[in-house]
């Protein structure tokens, strides 16, 4: 790959998804490029890239942002901010939304689903109270192929060992061959739809918790802050929003505050 060529791709990348690749990333695009090389029938990267540079590549340069993602993911992932979901975050909200009974929640770049799925067993299994209450998961990514996943529900040995607690996979989940399929009860309580950050959102209810976890840090700051202002458009004023541990809203977006007592990434609106 010559450096024009990356720098193709980079501005590529950083024009339809927002993803900011760093100088020396040269084998790391090469390696992923080289399965669409293969899967779109090219005769080499070259051929490939000839035809990405054309007019009307718009779903040859989706595939391209698609393959350049980065879609690691686990069950209950680092633990910590689950747990304040479930001993204060989630409490508050119910508490607050008695009346209503209601909850909406948006799971922004859900990769293969693990975390929409981790919040759908967390209300159930913790919060019996709201079985009968309206609540909706919103579980987005750029990716149509993990957009597939999320929608099976379908997930190997290895995928439930990484955070997943037996008694929760025996309860939920059900044994097929060599994976595990999920309850078509959780399936039900989420709605995966596939969105672009950084490209036009369509219409959004009022999310009282939104997760962007691990997701802005492959962003450029030019990027991020627009991100943080939809965001806060649609984030209710006492909803909370919960960032990876290390993402900030500071010298971004100056209208969110941290919640120095969860210690987990959450934040909310200045105000609230």
């Amino acid at each position: 790959m010559t450096a024009g060529d990356y720098a193709f791709v980079a501005d590529l990348l950083r024009d339809r998804g927002g993803i900011a690749l760093e100088p020396g990333k040269e084998y790391l695009v090469e390696s992923r490029l080289t399965s669409l090389v293969r899967r779109h029938g090219f005769a080499s990267l070259d051929e490939f890239l000839n035809r990405l540079r054309q007019a009307g590549t718009t779903g040859l340069a989706d595939d391209v942002v698609e393959a350049m993602v980065t879609t690691e993911t686990s069950f209950f992932r680092d633990v910590h901010p689950f747990e304040t979901l479930r001993t204060t975050v989630i409490p508050e909200l119910i508490r607050a939304r008695r009346s209503e009974k209601r909850l909406d929640i948006w799971c922004a770049a859900a990769s293969s689903g693990q975390e929409p799925y981790t919040v759908a067993i967390l209300l159930r299994e913790y919060f019996p109270e709201v079985s009968k209450w309206a609540i909706t998961i919103r579980a987005t990514d750029i990716s149509e192929d993990m957009l597939r996943r999320c929608r099976a529900g379908k997930y190997s040995q290895i995928e439930v060992n990484r955070g997943l607690p037996v008694a929760l996979l025996m309860k939920y989940f059900r044994q097929e061959g060599a994976f595990w399929l999920i309850r078509d009860d959780l399936k039900a309580m989420i709605d995966f739809q596939q969105l672009n950050l950084v490209g036009v959102w369509p219409p959004m209810p009022a999310f009282d918790l939104v997760f962007l976890r691990n997701v802005m840090i492959y962003f450029a700051v030019e990027t991020k802050k627009p991100i943080l202002r939809k965001v806060g458009q649609v984030l209710r004023p006492d909803g909370y929003l919960l960032l990876g541990g290390a993402e900030t809203t500071f010298n971004l977006d100056d209208s969110y505050r941290r919640v120095e007592s969860l210690k987990s990434g959450f934040y909310q609106k200045i105000g609230a």
